[in-house]
């Protein structure tokens, strides 16, 4: 019988993936988790699919060294790229791509739903094609947006922010204009973009944080595997990053509570 004390490896190119670590936290508090933040290297969004899936592996078999006993692929460009990859095993692993589809499918009530990610994310055409096999009558309007990830790593996330904004509304007016009334935040940076996306697309539509969805289809999957922890007390959070632990430190704080949580650096390379 499988450990289920062991951590919960969750990884992401830069700081984005912490919007599932807080979830996560909030749904299963007891549990241990590992986080690596690949921040020498982001955005992984302009890396060939080639060069994505040679990170992903080596920020896999990073967390690997402590034994966790699921991972989620914190990054919805990883996510888009590992479709039929045997090595991210599903049972153990989740991206974040199929839960935040299943929630735009059920919430939608127009069937016109919105896909904003990365360019390797919306080349892959991942998001379309699993939201037309759930729903083969929905319209899919999707949208790159490239400079979003840089803004929240450098903390550019304020609806104030001129320059934020100025750029939220060249990608986001089509989408406004389409009449979505779902629109996917199909990269886990996004979310600490949510009021500037509201102010450009407007309060009806309902935004769908991939991150967050994946943090709960996580439980429900070692739910049904039999690795919950069987802990009482609240689980610990170690974090990892690629480059300055500071500086990883400094923009974390805009995504979760980091007193108290160790913030070392690390090489993934092999």
């Amino acid at each position: 019988m499988e450990n289920n004390n062991r951590p919960v490896g969750v990884f992401d190119s830069g700081l984005g993936g912490l919007t599932t670590v807080r979830e996560l936290r909030a749904i299963l508090p007891n549990e241990d988790i590992i986080y690596l933040g690949d921040t020498a290297r982001v955005p992984y969004g302009t890396r060939s699919r080639e060069t994505i899936l040679r990170y992903a592996h080596q920020d896999l078999s990073f967390l690997e060294r402590f034994g966790v006993k699921f991972t989620i692929v914190a990054c919805g460009t990883v996510s888009s790229v590992i479709v039929g990859e045997s090595s991210f095993s599903k049972s153990h692993c989740t991206g974040v791509i199929e839960p935040a589809v299943n929630a735009a499918v059920r919430s939608t009530k127009n069937g016109r739903i919105g896909v904003i990610a990365t360019g390797a994310s919306v080349r892959s055409q991942s998001y379309e094609k699993l939201i037309r096999s759930a729903m083969p009558e929905a319209e899919v309007y999707s949208k790159a947006c490239p400079m979003f990830v840089p803004l929240v790593e450098n903390g550019y996330t304020s609806p104030e922010s001129v320059p934020t904004l100025a750029i939220a509304r060249e990608y986001l007016e089509p989408l406004a204009e389409s009449g979505i009334d779902v629109l996917i935040l199909g990269c886990t940076h996004y979310p600490l973009l949510a009021d500037v996306i509201k102010k450009v697309i407007g309060d009806g539509v309902k935004l769908i944080s991939s991150g967050a969805e994946a943090a709960k289809a996580a439980k429900l999957r070692m739910e049904t595997m039999g690795l919950l922890s069987s802990a009482s007390s609240p689980g610990s959070i170690r974090m990892f990053c690629t480059d300055s632990p500071e500086l990883f430190r400094e923009n974390a704080r805009h995504f979760i509570d980091t007193s108290g949580i160790s913030v070392d650096r690390c090489s993934v390379e092999m």
